[in-house]
């Protein structure tokens, strides 16, 4: 019979091999983010966002809808990452509903052509163009996200947000007294070398 130190020092023993054994059970997942360039925005101002997937394995698909505050953001553009065609082969990248629903960039989605195995790391799905069109702060978040490997399995990757700061171009009145305090600098720089 055992020891109670002996059986537990087994079933240690055992939980860590059966950890090494199998390490894609307990790899982490992948994860979705955002980054705006630039990082803030001015009324008027256009921001671009990169649409990123980091640590994935074998992604075959995928789409997605990106919310947002209206009253601050208005998409103007989309365009297809090069993660999922980085082995070369053959994608489709769409997004159904652009501009027509206010606050929503609906069903941005993007696939690999025939029976390909899927991409592997991490890179840019999409790229996406928005207009300040107020001052404000608005969440960016990612809404019916659905990715899937070569199998077709779900890939369920951890979702990100950002949250953007937008402000108002300064009023003309603000650039007269800039340009009245700089030439009131420059006559007392004249006096006094004089």
């Amino acid at each position: 019979m055992l020891s109670l130190n002996k059986w537990k020092f087994q079933a240690g023993a055992a939980l860590l091999a059966a950890a090494f054994a199998a390490p894609s059970a307990y790899a982490a997942d992948p994860v979705l983010s955002i980054v705006a360039t630039p990082s803030s925005g001015v009324v008027g101002s256009t921001i671009e966002l990169d649409i990123r997937i980091a640590g994935v394995t074998d992604l075959y698909g995928y789409n997605f809808s990106l919310a947002f505050n209206p009253a601050y953001l208005q998409a103007s553009g989309a365009g297809e990452g090069g993660f999922l065609g980085s082995d070369g082969g053959a994608t489709g990248f769409g997004v159904a509903d652009l501009s027509g629903t206010p606050g929503q960039v609906g069903y941005v989605y993007g696939f690999k052509f025939g029976p390909v195995p899927g991409v592997s790391g991490g890179g840019s799905l999409a790229h996406l163009s928005f207009n300040v069109i107020g001052a404000g702060t608005s969440t960016l978040s990612f809404v019916d996200a659905v990715f899937q490997n070569s199998q077709p399995v779900d890939i369920s990757p951890q979702l990100g947000t950002l949250t953007l700061v937008t402000t108002a171009v300064p009023e003309p009145q603000t650039y007269l007294m800039l340009g009245v305090g700089l030439v009131g600098l420059a006559a007392l720089r004249r006096r006094k070398a004089g």
